[in-house]
């Protein structure tokens, strides 16, 4: 008999295993998986899902092959060639999963249009409250002012040498003064006043990838990000993207933010905004 069918098999498996092209190339490098999830923002675990093709474990498809990609970049590997052999090894079964909720990531968009609606409708408070700031501020102006003049005032003899009317234009000209600066002061103060700065605090209870940027495109939060509380601040509306839900939580200036509706097998990718 001949071994030329059982030679084809072999050399067929070791074409299509990635993840032990993979292990062997980081072995040659002698490098570490936490060096390697330290410096591609990559978590561990799947850095040995990638190893073990254990895509059970890995993030959705399209994740998963942009992290194998990477990890061959850095191995100097052939991006090429690995992201062939992962296409190749991707179990049919979930490539099927993922067919089926195509139409998933379109849910949280009509969610998103009422988030703007809703905004829409706070403008009244906001301007209710700026018109409170201005008032304090022209209200604190004048108690500041009154008292400068009630500490600078001239001794009565001088005084005595005024006239009633110039007294009265004096004083006449000294409110006018005092209106001015109020009115100016007041200004200042609304056009420093951010309204529109929104507060994200992010509780992590594991090791999650989070990417956050602002209208501004501040970038708030980006990579692997460890357990833990964080505060963010920035310009709404903000873009969020989150590989694993469960480990994640979100509150938007104190309200929290229902994750789940935007979810498709744990990973979110959405825009968020009060």
């Amino acid at each position: 008999m001949e071994m030329t069918t059982p030679s084809s098999n072999t050399q067929s498996n070791q074409q299509g295993s990635f993840g032990a092209v993979l292990q062997q190339a980081r072995k040659n490098k002698q490098v570490s998986l936490e060096e390697v999830a330290a410096e591609l923002f990559i978590l561990k675990r799947h850095l040995q899902a990638l190893e073990s093709e254990n895509f059970s474990e890995l993030p959705q498809a399209a994740f998963a092959r942009g992290f194998a990609i990477n990890y061959a970049k850095f191995l100097d590997l052939d991006p090429v060639k690995i992201a062939s052999s992962f296409d190749a090894a991707y179990p049919k079964e979930l490539k099927a999963q993922l067919a089926n909720n195509t139409d998933t990531p379109l849910r949280p968009m009509g969610t998103l249009q009422r988030d703007t609606h809703n905004r829409i409708r706070f403008n009244p408070l906001l301007i209710i409250g700026v018109i409170g700031l201005i008032i304090l501020a022209i209200f604190l102006f004048r108690m500041v002012s009154n008292a400068s003049k009630e500490n600078n005032q001239e001794p009565t003899v001088a005084v005595e040498d005024i006239s009633a009317v110039e007294q009265a234009q004096g004083a006449a000209i000294n409110t006018n003064a005092n209106g001015v600066g109020a009115s100016g002061s007041a200004l200042n103060l609304g056009g420093d006043t951010n309204t529109n700065v929104a507060v994200l605090d992010v509780k992590l209870t594991d090791d999650a990838i989070i990417s956050i940027t602002d209208a501004s495109g501040s970038n708030l939060m980006n990579g692997a990000q460890t357990a833990g509380d964080y505060k963010l601040s920035g310009m709404p509306p903000f873009n969020v993207q989150i590989d694993n839900v469960d480990n994640v939580s979100l509150m938007l200036n104190q309200e929290a933010v229902a994750l789940d509706t935007y979810a498709t097998d744990k990973q979110a990718s959405f825009e968020l905004a009060p």
